[in-house]
């Protein structure tokens, strides 16, 4: 005899019913844990093993929601893949040659990742869900982890170690936003500061580097709507000039995920698009100064032993 109800039905596996359930129970058990593990502090420190886990509950948490599915569709539209067929050579038939132009093939099209600003992690939700985001985000990218370098200088030693174990880079000099995209870079970017976003586009102003990145962060659009035009001109001229030529894919964000994701896009820097901008914007451009800014954050200058 069935122990259902009757007119119970079991929820195949894979099917919306049954992926809700497994939903369910998965935030269940990850609020469950942090209260017991927090006692209902909101900046709780915890352990570095203790972090993993809770990493590892809040990534299967979001690898069940809708909109994680819905951002992935979005991503791999914007070409976030480091798949790409080898174009066949039909000149050669040495193996070596041949095993040669495949390792070539694959180090040029193979995505690269740079996290800036991730969060302390530890003793914030809102940053445990950015670093789960950012693990699914490598995988759907098939970006190895140990090709995603990451910096916050708020990171403590335990943080540090985590993201070790994790698999990634940690970097230890704050780069200021400051890194030239020489091959195909995923910057995930998730509420920086627009000094931040503005030091990056400016290390990397040319047709050739833009054309390399994408960006996972905050609408440059949104922050030239919610400034005043002058002063955001003045102060953060790369992203004003950026917003009028890059292509941006609003990512959905659910109501009880607001503080974690609200306001992101992944931004894409079409090389037609960019090179309407005319000739003369390319030509040295000067390195941002920010004498007008309090916004400054994590381009600092702080260095990490």
């Amino acid at each position: 005899m069935s122990g259902r109800w009757p007119g119970e039905e079991k929820a195949q596996r894979g099917s919306p019913r049954h992926i809700r359930a497994v939903q369910a129970q998965l935030a269940a058990r990850s609020r469950w844990m942090w209260r017991k593990l927090s006692n209902g502090s909101e900046t709780q420190r915890w352990s570095p093993c203790v972090t993993l886990l809770i990493c590892s509950l809040c990534r299967a948490e979001l690898r069940c929601e809708d909109f994680w599915q819905e951002w992935k569709g979005l991503l791999l539209a914007a070409g976030l893949t480091s798949r790409s067929k080898r174009p066949e050579n039909k000149d050669t038939e040495d193996p070596t040659e041949l095993m040669e132009e495949d390792r070539e093939h694959r180090q040029c099209q193979q995505l690269q990742c740079v996290c800036y600003g991730l969060g302390s992690f530890s003793s914030c939700a809102a940053a445990r869900y950015q670093l789960a985001t950012l693990l699914l985000l490598l995988d759907a990218g098939q970006i190895p982890l140990e090709d995603c370098y990451v910096y916050d200088p708020v990171f403590s030693t335990g943080e540090r170690d985590v993201l070790g174990k994790l698999g990634l880079t940690v970097l230890t000099e704050n780069e200021e936003g400051k890194r030239l995209a020489t091959k195909p870079t995923l910057f995930f970017l998730m509420h920086c500061g627009k000094a931040l976003y503005n030091n990056l586009l400016w290390k990397n102003w040319s047709t050739q580097s833009l054309s390399a990145m994408t960006i996972i962060g905050n609408s440059f659009n949104s922050m030239r709507d919610r400034a005043i035009d002058r002063e955001f001109e003045r102060d953060y001229s790369y992203i004003s000039q950026a917003a009028g030529v890059c292509e941006e894919r609003q990512l959905p964000c659910p109501p009880r995920f607001t503080d974690v994701f609200s306001d992101t896009a992944v931004i894409t820097f079409p090389a037609s698009s960019v090179k309407r901008l005319p000739q003369s914007t390319w030509a040295e451009p000067p390195e941002p100064q920010y004498q007008h800014c309090s916004d400054l954050e994590i381009i600092r200058r702080q260095t990490q032993s």
